[in-house]
C-alpha cells in the first residue's frame, strides 16, 4: 500500500536505521573478500548488492537475476553472493563502505556512487539494440491536468528519493514547467516504488504519480490496472538502462574478466537465452559492456538540477501532515 504523507518522517527513519543494520551486518564480512587473494571463489564469492525490483520482494529480485550471474559463473568460474538492498540508499552506501564489488543500481543511484568514487561501469542490458527507458507522469484520463504546468496545487505521489525514473527525473520535468515541488504542490507522497505510487492514483489517494513506462506497463499486462483509466501527462528524455557496476578497488584483471563474461554472456553455447535476464525478471538480448559512460552524464545533470537542498524540501513536505 502507499505511503500515507504523514507517515513520511518516520519511513525515513526506519529507511535510515535499516541501512545502518544493513552495513554493520556487511561490515562482519567485509574483511575476508574484495579485490585480491581468492575474491571470487567458492570461499570468498564476489559480494552483489541489486536495488529492489519495483513492487517485488527481495528472493524475487534475487531470482531475476540469478540466472544471468549463474550464467557469468559457468563461463568464468567465479562465484557470486546475491543480496537485496533495502531501498536505492542501501546499495549506495554499501558500495562506498566498501562492503560490496558489484551493484545493480538506477542510472541517478549510479552517478551518485560514482561521484563518491564507489563505482564505475560494467555493462548495462540490451533490448532489441537498445539500452533506454522512459520516466512518465500519469494522471486519471478525466482528469483536467493538461500540461505539467497544471500540476500545480495537486497531490502527487513519488517513488524512492534515489531513484531516476519514479522521482529524479519527473522532479526535472516540473522544474521545466515552472514548478517548484516543495513549494507548488499541494502534497506529495513518498511511496517507495513505482508500483505504490501507481496504486496511489488507481485508489484517488493522489491527483498524478510519477513511475517508469516499464512499470506501468507491468502493471497493465498483469492486470492490475485498467489502462483506460489513465493517460500519460508527460514522457521523459530516454534514461539510460540500469547498469551493473563494480567497484573501483577490485583488481584490475578481474574487472577485465567480468567484463569479458558479460559482454559475451548471449554467445556461450551452454547458456540459454532465458539465462540472460535483467529489470523485473525480463529476457533481454544481451549486455553491452562497451556502454558509454557518457550516457550517464545527463542524469548526472538532472540529479545536479534538483541538488540536496530541494531534495531534502521535497522530504519535508512529504513528512507534513
Amino acid at each position: 500500500m502507499p505511503l500515507a504523507p504523514n507517515h513520511a518522517a518516520a519511513w525515513i527513519r526506519r529507511g535510515c536505521r535499516a541501512v545502518a543494520a544493513m552495513l554493520m551486518a556487511l561490515t562482519a564480512t567485509a574483511a575476508t573478500a574484495g579485490t585480491g587473494g581468492g575474491a571470487g571463489t567458492a570461499a570468498h564469492p564476489l559480494r552483489v548488492m541489486l536495488i529492489p525490483a519495483d513492487g517485488g520482494t527481495a528472493s524475487g529480485t534475487k531470482a531475476d537475476f540469478a540466472p544471468l550471474f549463474n550464467a557469468v559463473s559457468r563461463s568464468t568460474g567465479l562465484h557470486f553472493d546475491l543480496r537485496v538492498g533495502q531501498s536505492y540508499s542501501a546499495v549506495i552506501e554499501a558500495m562506498k563502505s566498501r562492503l560490496i564489488d558489484i551493484a545493480w543500481f538506477g542510472p541517478v543511484s549510479y552517478v551518485q556512487a560514482r561521484a563518491a568514487g564507489a563505482a564505475e561501469l560494467l555493462a548495462v542490458s540490451v533490448v532489441h539494440g537498445e539500452s533506454v527507458y522512459y520516466a512518465g507522469i500519469f494522471v486519471p484520463s478525466d482528469a483536467p491536468i493538461r500540461t505539467v504546468a497544471d500540476l500545480k496545487g495537486r497531490r502527487v505521489a513519488f517513488g524512492d528519493i534515489n531513484s531516476s525514473s519514479s522521482f529524479a527525473y519527473q522532479v526535472a520535468m516540473m522544474l521545466d514547467a515552472g514548478l517548484d515541488p516543495s513549494r507548488d504542490l499541494a502534497s506529495i507522497r513518498m511511496t517507495g516504488s513505482h508500483a505504490a505510487s501507481l496504486s496511489a492514483l488507481a485508489e484517488g489517494m493522489v491527483d498524478a504519480a510519477c513511475l517508469s513506462f516499464e512499470s506501468y506497463m507491468r502493471a497493465v499486462n498483469r492486470g492490475a490496472i485498467d489502462p483506460q483509466r489513465f493517460r500519460v501527462l508527460a514522457r521523459s528524455a530516454p534514461i539510460p538502462n540500469p547498469p551493473m557496476a563494480l567497484h573501483p578497488a577490485l583488481a584490475p584483471d578481474l574487472k577485465a574478466t567480468l567484463r569479458t563474461a558479460f559482454a559475451r554472456v548471449n554467445e556461450d553455447p551452454t547458456i540459454t537465452p532465458d539465462m540472460i535476464r535483467g529489470y523485473g525478471g525480463k529476457r533481454v538480448d544481451r549486455y553491452d559492456a562497451a556502454f558509454p559512460e557518457s550516457a550517464f552524464d545527463q542524469p548526472a545533470q538532472t540529479l545536479a538540477r534538483i541538488g540536496d537542498a530541494l531534495r531534502a524540501a521535497i522530504l519535508r513536505k512529504a513528512a507534513a501532515p
